[in-house]
């Protein structure tokens, strides 16, 4: 009985060991994100998410927005980028920020589990006060998937 039990024991270890063996080998494998070199980034995509994210941003210096179309963005962000909802933002911004003047890429990642861009952008403005990013994620099919508006940090977190 003795000796069931310490074999039992024995496979269940060695069962559990190799589960996580295989469990740490799949996970680090494959990467979520992976960072761009300059060379490697596509510059037409690129140059078009620049200028959407322009677009949006100059809707607060002023104060109209050019709808984005259906070839230039997802269907959710056509839905949640309406003239209301940036100016609403835009009266904030200008109140804290000043005048938005313009956008410098600083780097762009590859999210390799949905073949997306994303490109981060520190925003500049006229008040000295502001360090903020504008993160543009352009889509497989060259879409802007999502914009949004951070503050800055010098480190992209690639989880």
């Amino acid at each position: 009985m003795k000796k069931l039990i310490i074999v039992i024991s024995i496979l269940l270890l060695i069962g559990c060991k190799s589960k996580n063996i295989l469990g740490k080998t799949n996970e680090s494998s494959v990467t979520k994100m992976s960072k761009l070199a300059p060379a490697d980034i596509n510059d037409v995509q690129k140059t078009k998410a620049y200028e959407l994210g322009k677009r949006v941003l100059m809707t607060c210096n002023t104060s109209k927005f050019k709808a984005f179309t259906p070839d230039e963005a997802t269907e959710s962000v056509l839905k949640n980028t309406t003239e209301a909802s940036l100016s609403k933002t835009c009266t904030r911004f200008r109140q804290y920020y000043g005048s938005f003047i313009d956008l410098e890429l600083v780097e762009a990642y590859k999210n390799n589990t949905d073949q997306s861009t994303i490109f981060r952008y520190k925003a500049s403005y006229s008040k000295k006060v502001a360090n903020k990013e504008l993160r543009v994620i352009m889509n497989s099919e060259n879409k802007v998937s999502s914009i949004k508006s951070l503050d800055w940090i010098n480190t992209f977190p690639l989880n």
